[in-house]
């Protein structure tokens, strides 16, 4: 490594509240050329699949978002944005920005009631563009449907034994006795799907979408019951049998989003992948990485999840094993010992002394900025050489 003009990526997840990933990454850069002036610096906003990760595409892609009107977890009006690939090949979705928690939160929260449909709309209009590729993101939802409001808004139709539609929501699934794909849009059928996780919960139990993840969605005890047998009865119709059931039940990320995987999968073909791996693919992450000399990463908060396929862990996995992957977060948990065991060169906190998260938060690309140019000197005059843990709390 040229320590005169290393080559030089910024590639960290966003700083929740605080900056996007790519004003974070732009202020990463802003700091490393106070260091090296001459050096080739990357700006690569990344994103581990959840909230962020629409911003952090259409930076990478150079692309602007598009809106389409669709309907909330309620089935309000709403209008969600959505991304396209400069090659016109590839869509990006964040299902919470039609079934999402804060869309609903004027309201009591309706945990039986609400549904993936406005999800569906956004797809259609996705289609409509000619892709031949949706990338799904589907954390902070309001909903526990099974992706049945998804698919019903594509086409498929989902009914009881009087062959009536069933009602929306996940509170109606276990009044459900056919699913016709006749109507389902061809095109959503050819093209492909994948679905970004960052749980591994399966579909039902114990560990399943509704009894972890329905309270914070307004359920009580009984709406989790009600949920959880309506999401084992979909996956029954939709399997075929009790055997294939059970494993659709107990396969680890379909409990994500209240168990958009389960329609998504059975019904379109939808891959379902680590949202890390997803957007690094999406984003060209060991290309851009395959020639650094130093890595800028990080993200609000540096802890042990962090090394569990959040941003971090797949920026070191794709990094060169001779580069120094430095860790700029607002807050740092682990230990230097813990971040050399990690293979993480440095990780330093953006808080120049005690503070308060308001402070930190108004003045975040700043001191991402500041924190940046701190870390490249101290790598430059080789004070933080290769497995060196730096901390600063």
């Amino acid at each position: 490594m040229s320590m005169e003009a290393p080559t030089i990526v910024c590639a960290p997840d966003s700083f929740k509240g605080s900056a996007s990933a790519p004003a974070a990454a732009a202020a990463l850069a802003r700091g490393a050329r106070q260091v090296f002036p001459d050096s080739q610096i990357t700006d690569l906003p990344f994103a581990d699949g959840g909230e962020g990760t629409l911003d952090a595409l259409l930076a990478v892609w150079g692309t602007a978002p598009r809106s389409a009107e669709v309907v909330d977890a309620l089935g309000r009006p709403t209008t969600a944005q959505f991304g396209i690939s400069a090659d016109g090949k590839t869509a990006v979705i964040e299902a919470a920005q039609a079934n999402g928690l804060p869309q609903v939160s004027d309201l009591a929260l309706q945990p039986e009631r609400a549904d993936t449909y406005g999800v569906g709309l956004i797809a259609t209009h996705v289609l409509d563009q000619g892709v031949e590729e949706i990338l799904l993101c589907i954390g902070g939802s309001a909903s526990t449907d099974g992706g049945v409001g998804i698919a019903s808004a594509l086409g498929a139709a989902f009914t009881d034994d009087s062959g009536q539609a069933i009602a929306a929501g996940g509170g109606s699934l276990s009044r459900l006795a056919t699913v016709d794909i006749s109507g389902l849009d061809p095109r959503a059928r050819q093209v492909r799907w994948r679905i970004a996780v960052d749980v591994d919960n399966p579909l039902t139990g114990p560990r399943g979408a509704a009894a972890v993840f329905g309270p914070q969605k307004g359920a009580d005890a009984a709406s989790v019951s009600v949920l959880d047998s309506g999401l084992g009865h979909l996956a029954e119709v939709l399997a075929g049998s009790s055997a294939e059931a059970s494993s659709l039940a107990l396969t680890p990320g379909f409990g994500a989003a209240g168990g958009i995987p389960l329609a998504l999968t059975t019904l379109l073909g939808a891959e379902v992948v680590p949202g890390s791996t997803m957007v690094a693919e999406a984003v060209g992450l060991a290309e851009a990485l395959a020639e650094a000399d130093i890595v800028l990463t990080g993200e609000g908060s540096f802890d042990s999840q962090s090394l569990g396929g959040k941003v971090v862990a797949a920026v070191r996995d794709h990094a060169p094993t001779s580069a120094r992957i430095i860790v700029v977060a607002g807050r740092v948990a682990l230990s230097p010992a813990e971040c050399r065991a990690a293979g993480i060169t440095a990780a330093l906190s953006i808080a120049p002394g005690p503070a308060e998260l308001t402070e930190l938060s108004d003045r975040a690309e700043e001191l991402i900025e500041a924190t940046s140019a701190h870390a490249c000197a101290l790598v430059g005059s080789g004070t933080a050489g290769a497995g060196a843990g730096t901390q600063q709390n």
